[in-house]
């Protein structure tokens, strides 16, 4: 059955951003896998000598947002291209000293907008933690098919399982909600993930969206 916006059932779910919990089976085995990462963080813009993300300054501006050894970083521009599609020669990158970018090092131009999150051990998650975002499809074809299954075969070894308890699905531009888009849904549940055809769309096309699951510890 289609998930569509104007059901009043999930009305409360729609100001939360994610669907869930599961009626469906049991937390995951081995929860002890799953990586929290902090929320996005966006100091600077490259209005003046570049785009300065760093790690002490951070820290410093959000006291107790950022784990005490992150795991690992990731940076996209504010418009969602990761680091390699924005093209920017980038001076740092990493989980000591954070992301810097210098509109010295780029040829005649400024450094793209860029926003951080930090990747943080399990032991840090407030009762749910959360996966990494997938996004493994685009809607180019019959639509956006983020289904658990095929996430799950193509990340061997990862974060994921069977029978996660949450799940959120935003849109990869402007991370709008999937629940405020106006979109109908094939699927969009912990135990599937998200599905959306392009057929069920009034306007023939879906949204370009990546997921996460959420699981309990």
């Amino acid at each position: 059955m289609m998930i569509k916006q104007a059901s009043i059932a999930i009305a409360a779910i729609l100001l939360l951003g994610y669907v869930g919990p599961s009626q469906q089976g049991t937390p995951c085995d081995k929860p002890h896998h799953v990586q929290e990462w902090t929320q996005w963080f966006d100091r600077d813009n490259p209005s003046g000598s570049g785009d300065w993300e760093d790690l002490r300054s951070l820290r410093k501006e959000n006291p107790g947002k950022i784990c005490r050894d992150p795991r690992d970083i990731e940076a996209v521009t504010l418009s969602g291209l990761s680091v390699s599609q924005a093209g920017d020669k980038i001076y740092r990158n990493d989980v000591k000293n954070g992301f810097v970018c210098r509109n010295k090092d780029q040829r005649g131009r400024k450094c793209n907008d860029y926003k951080v999150r930090f990747r943080c051990g399990a032991e840090s998650c407030d009762n749910v933690c959360w996966t990494k975002w997938y996004n493994r499809d685009s809607p180019s074809g019959s639509g956006d098919w983020e289904h658990l299954s095929a996430l799950i075969r193509e990340n061997p070894g990862g974060s994921l399982c069977s029978k996660p308890k949450y799940i959120e699905a935003v849109t990869v531009d402007g991370e709008i909600p999937a629940m405020r888009t106006g979109e109908s849904f094939h699927a969009y549940s912990p135990t599937k993930g998200l599905i959306c055809r392009n057929k069920d769309q009034s306007t023939g096309r879906c949204s370009n969206y990546k997921v996460r699951f959420g699981f309990f510890l």
